[in-house]
């Protein structure tokens, strides 16, 4: 037998599904491409593929390719071919057109006519006589693809599209092919289930197209089998005794097949619909072997007979019902129902909306990406564990945490998570050998670099590691269910990424601050940890308040402080827990003052600086206070103090009730520094910062000041793609 240039066509996303199948029907030297499988074979390979490809829309057999840079070129080049030896001059043919990046021809029916053009001159010259055109069931079908000036002429061996079985009522719309619910159950393991006499069961059954392709792939019945026709029966060099065979064998099988057929079983509240999967049972010859019957999905539970299996179904998307609220309360219907009674079943389903598959409340693995159409859609695959994941609404944002750090430890491989791992892996490899570098101990590893991923991930290291996540409040727009969803996931992935213990990570939800909210406690477990940065020792909290202690965007200005520290005065406003005070003494500054206005914050600061030792000496002062009065007053004494070095980070908002006034940064900042710049020494050095984004410096109203904005050489490595964490400049009198 000749060896032929064969293609079969899939719909886009099922090229690897289709390669996989036709690997299991013995065939090699296949390769994958936009849309379709190239491969090779004799007569008997293609046949065997029209036969029994369930993913296949057509197999065409390549007779030829050429260059087409003008339309005579189309012509000429399809005139070369003897069709003598394809047809009769008596027979019927049609002609299948397409053409993509083409200059020469755009408009596919004038291809199509161009290429019967060429046929029926070459047939009329030697015969007198001409083939006539039949678009229903020719004897042969002639496929041209014209991708820039390269044509694919081929024989279409299937005639019409593989995926029409033969089974389904021609009257009957329905919203599934048959290629794309057999791709959903070997997506989902269904000829596995099937072999281990798992049952199969669609909860909305609609016409029964899942049914029959699980029970024509369980049955190992070929799904040609049902045909009359294929674009190769008309054809000159058709092998019929080939044929013969191969439809013997598979009737052989499918009989075979058919006598260990699992429990299969479809549901639907439309008794229309019904009627539709029964008379399309039938057709296909599967009376007895296939049971359906009108039931809500509230009621769709499995007999105690049925071993565990399958749950697959094409759920309505919307369009259906014409109301969102109701598909949503669907969807929600269908998660109970599988939590409740498919216990140790898998399911699959699939959506068009990502919105709607959260409303099942259950776990899925990472999603199969299949086009219903042109409707991109993604295939959900779950198991029905005892502990299906559901994530109830929170009442408050403490509730939310603990009820999402709950649902993450029984989380298993995820979906989109899976992304997310991967970006994490990927700036661990590139952050974690930088840090090392650069004797970095603490730092950020992950800043929202996926939008679904809304977090900050900060990484601490002292004696072991430990991991804070903040997460960006979603917007209201952001169903709950879905963002509980995601951050489950995502901190079920970080202990598997980082190497480390549950225990070891600690969540934040970061609301929009109305004042200095990162000072409210959160918790009162007490617990602090040490950390270094820079040969200091600091104490930082994961639990008790938003954030932890330690500014990290602040590390290059800290570090900073210590370089210029040595043998000079250092005030340190709004200190907070007091960590570049620490940086300022380990630099051998000779005096300090450290000013904030909670006592809490003061007491945090002195503890850092015991926790340094040789470091704690009388010249170090903390005062309780709020830093503008403190400020203030002190810029009007005639003799006031005087620092070499002044770091001022002032909060972006306060009404603290210990304040008399409103503080704003924008509107404040000019008094603030220039109340600052009087405390400063002949050549003293000011260093301000704020992390109010849209903050806008007001150059012209500090004219006698020399200002150098610093604040892309203090954005650190690990805040790079966040360059707005914070703006800063050295100020000189």
């Amino acid at each position: 037998m000749s060896t032929y240039q064969l293609f079969a066509t899939t719909p886009k996303a099922m090229e690897t599904i289709l390669a996989e199948e036709l690997q299991t029907l013995g065939i090699a030297n296949i390769k994958s491409t936009v849309a379709g499988v190239a491969f090779q074979g004799d007569l008997e390979t293609a046949y065997r593929v029209c036969l029994w490809s369930r993913i296949a829309n057509r197999v065409l057999l390549v007779l030829s390719s050429f260059q087409v840079k003008n339309q005579n070129d189309l012509y000429e080049n399809v005139a070369e071919i003897n069709w003598f030896e394809h047809i009769e001059p008596e027979d019927s043919f049609a002609v299948s057109f397409s053409a993509k990046n083409s200059t020469a021809i755009n408009n596919t029916h004038f291809g199509a006519l161009k290429v019967k053009d060429a046929v029926v001159d070459q047939m009329r010259a030697k015969f007198q006589k001409r083939p006539g055109i039949d678009t229903e069931q020719p004897d042969i079908r002639i496929n041209v693809y014209l991708n820039g000036e390269t044509a694919q002429l081929s024989l279409d061996l299937s005639g019409e599209s593989l995926h029409r079985r033969g089974y389904r009522d021609i009257n009957i719309n329905a919203p599934i092919k048959e290629n794309l619910a057999a791709a959903m159950l070997l997506r989902s393991e269904w000829p596995k289930i099937a072999r281990q006499n798992g049952s199969l069961m669609d909860p909305m059954c609609g016409s029964g197209t899942l049914l029959l392709e699980g029970a024509m792939i369980a049955a190992d019945y070929a799904p040609g089998l049902l045909r009359n026709y294929y674009g190769f029966i008309g054809w000159k060099k058709h092998d019929a005794e080939c044929w013969r065979r191969l439809r013997n064998e598979a009737e052989q099988r499918k009989n075979a097949g058919l006598a260990r057929l699992p429990v299969i079983v479809g549901f639907d509240q439309n008794r229309q619909t019904i009627n539709a999967a029964l008379t399309h049972i039938a057709n296909a010859g599967l009376q007895n072997k296939i049971h359906v019957e009108r039931r809500d999905i509230e009621d769709a539970e499995p007999a105690e007979s049925w071993n565990p299996g399958l749950v697959i179904c094409n759920p309505p998307y919307g369009e259906r019902l014409g109301d969102e609220k109701e598909t949503a309360e669907l969807y929600k219907k269908f998660g109970e129902t599988l939590k409740s009674h498919f216990v140790g079943w898998k399911a699959a389903i699939i959506i068009s909306n990502p919105e709607l598959g959260f409303r099942l409340g259950i776990r899925s693995q990472k999603p199969v990406t299949l086009f219903n159409g042109a409707l991109e859609c993604k295939l959900l695959r779950m198991d029905i564990a005892e502990n299906a994941f559901f994530i109830p609404k929170a009442k408050t944002q403490e509730e939310r945490i603990t009820q999402v750090a709950e649902a993450s430890k029984i989380q298993q491989a995820d979906t989109g998570a899976e992304m997310f791992a991967n970006r994490l892996k990927k700036n661990l490899k590139k952050l974690s050998k930088w840090a090392r570098q650069n004797n970095i101990n603490c730092y950020r590893l992950y800043d929202a670099d996926l939008p679904e991923y809304a977090v900050a991930i900060d990484i601490y290291q002292g004696g072991q590691t430990w991991v804070n996540v903040q997460e960006y409040e979603p917007p209201k727009s952001i169903d709950q269910q879905k963002a509980d969803q995601r951050l489950a996931g995502l901190l079920a992935e970080i202990p598997r990424v980082l190497e480390i213990a549950r225990e070891q990570v600690f969540l934040k939800i970061r609301r929009k601050q109305k004042s200095t909210d990162q000072y409210e406690k959160q918790s009162d477990q007490g617990r602090f940890h040490i950390v270094e940065e820079g040969g200091c020792k600091l104490l930082v909290n994961f639990e008790d308040y938003l954030d932890t202690g330690l500014f990290l965007d602040h590390r290059p200005i800290r570090m900073l402080i210590q370089q210029q520290a040595k043998d000079k005065r250092f005030l340190n406003l709004f200190g907070y827990t007091g960590s570049a005070t620490v940086h300022a003494v380990r630099g051998g500054a000779k005096a300090t003052t450290t000013i904030d206005m909670s006592n809490t914050y003061i007491n945090w600061a002195k503890s850092n600086m015991k926790l340094n030792k040789g470091l704690e000496a009388s010249e170090h002062e903390f005062i309780q206070a709020d830093c503008l009065e403190w400020l203030a007053s002190e810029a009007r004494q005639p003799y006031h103090r005087q620092y070499d070095l002044i770091f001022l980070d002032p909060p972006t908002f306060s009404n603290s009730k210990r304040m008399d006034d409103v503080f704003d940064i924008q509107n404040d900042h000019i008094q603030l520094i220039n109340d600052a710049v009087s405390l400063l020494a002949p050549g003293g050095v000011l260093y301000f910062s704020t992390n109010f984004r849209r903050f806008k410096f007001d150059n012209p109203a500090l004219p006698k000041l020399i200002v150098e904005d610093i604040s892309r050489a203090t954005i650190p490595e690990d805040f790079a793609r966040n360059p707005k964490i914070h703006y800063c400049w050295r100020i000189q009198a």
